[in-house]
């Protein structure tokens, strides 16, 4: 198998095809081949089991990556999850009524959430954010939004990089592009830092701001009562307070993270996690700012779709069972304690950051980007698809995850090595990974 991944496997093959007709070669900016490995990350894959991985050339891979973007926390074909889908299939997933489904999920999300009275769902991330920012702005009758954090791909977030193009940048991605978004979007929406409060009480107090759209946390958590300090002051303003938990959600515990910072918002959206895998995402609300949804027009003909809810349900009472979350904050927690371990064995400066079961490290030097190649290159090649962040899944046992340090401390011998003045280049056999937007035709 070994001797295969350094060959043009298949999935290059297929991809090279796919950039002369697909824009980009795929759907998703985060599962680009080239911020991986270019000419040398697999591409596509055949079936998927717990935490591994089946490419077209059939070389299995321990995925000690980003498990669907985060999607999997119960692990790739959870049983019990698809056995759910799978009666649905069998009795219809379409028709002209509504599927029951949706009610049941929402009725459930409200229980998790008792401060929620209304619940409206989606498939998608970026269309949940687009609904929410939809609502609030028809509920406090203002355009303008403040954001803190990653919210999709839509024209009312990338619109804070027309005034200056680097606003997004430290949110996630960097160089996103805004060819496309109108340009007459301009001064509607406005960044400000995580924990930054003075920062956002500036910005509330000079551009009339009618939104609030924002990670309850990403690479660092609240401090000083953040949180508390932005519920104050949109209460004081009569601002809508979004908390997008799209990532966050039922990460560290049953629900949204704000329950545990006990904060509130009007707003809170969920999704990856929440289907384990199929496409669902919901937007859940207080009753008074919801209701606003019937003032704008919202709707689309596959948010009505079956799979989706059914999913979901099924998610929840799985996750609820097996209290997920505890798990996956655990082996999340013993990734990052071995990481720390490593980096002090060989005096190497790390920069560990995000939630346990959503960590990621960078090292402190110039080479960083050619470390995170060489990692995924040399990973390859021991069955692992990895690189510098891993989404925890209950999948991930403690016997993959020891043997998955086994092989890393190896590399971390070798940039060592490279930071006494080895030539890190050398030992790559493909091109540099990217990073954001860069590079991607």
């Amino acid at each position: 198998m070994r001797k295969k991944i350094n060959k043009v496997t298949k999935g290059q093959k297929i991809f090279s095809f796919a950039k002369k007709i697909i824009p980009g070669g795929n759907m998703l900016l985060s599962k680009n081949p080239d911020r991986f490995l270019p000419k040398g990350w697999p591409v596509y894959f055949q079936k998927t089991k717990g935490c591994e991985v089946w490419d077209l050339d059939r070389n299995k891979f321990y995925d000690l990556s980003l498990m669907g973007v985060g999607t999997n926390i119960l692990g790739y074909s959870n049983k019990t999850v698809d056995a759910s889908v799978k009666k649905v299939i069998k009795n219809g997933n379409m028709s002209s009524l509504n599927c029951p489904e949706e009610v049941y999920l929402a009725e459930k999300l409200i229980e998790i959430h008792p401060w929620a009275q209304m619940v409206r769902l989606a498939r998608t991330g970026g269309e949940a954010n687009a609904i929410a920012v939809r609502i609030a702005r028809a509920s406090s009758g203002k355009d303008n939004v403040a954001f803190c954090g990653y919210h999709g791909w839509h024209d009312w977030y990338l619109a804070t990089n027309i005034n200056k193009n680097q606003n997004l940048n430290s949110h996630l991605l960097k160089n996103l592009p805004i060819n496309g978004v109108p340009k007459n979007l301009a001064n509607s929406i406005f960044p400000f830092k995580f924990n930054d409060y003075n920062e956002l009480e500036k910005i509330v107090s000079r551009k009339n701001i009618g939104v609030i759209c924002m990670e309850v946390v990403r690479s660092e958590l609240p401090k000083d009562s953040f949180l508390q300090k932005v519920r104050k002051l949109a209460n004081k303003k009569g601002i809508v307070l979004i908390f997008d938990e799209c990532t966050s959600g039922f990460r560290k515990n049953y629900g949204g993270i704000h329950k545990i910072f006990k904060v509130n918002p009007d707003i809170a959206l969920f999704g990856k996690a929440l289907g384990n895998g199929y496409a669902i995402t919901a937007i859940i609300g207080k009753k008074d700012i919801m209701k606003n949804a019937q003032k704008s027009f919202i709707s689309s003909t596959f948010w009505t779709e079956r799979i989706g809810p059914t999913a979901g349900i099924a998610t929840l009472k799985e996750m609820k069972r097996l209290k997920s979350w505890e798990i996956i904050d655990k082996t999340g927690n013993q990734i990052i304690k071995k990481w720390n371990e490593l980096g002090k064995k060989y005096d190497l400066n790390l920069q560990i950051s995000g939630l346990p079961s959503l960590c990621s490290f960078n090292f402190t030097s110039k080479n960083n980007q050619n470390y995170k190649t060489l990692i995924t290159q040399e990973m390859l090649k021991q069955g692992f698809l990895a690189s510098n962040t891993v989404y925890v899944s209950i999948s991930h046992t403690r016997k993959i995850i020891d043997r998955y340090f086994h092989e890393l401390e190896k590399i971390f011998k070798l940039i060592q090595q490279c930071e006494d003045g080895y030539n890190v280049k050398k030992l790559l056999r493909h091109p540099v990974s990217i990073s954001g937007f860069d590079r991607l035709n």
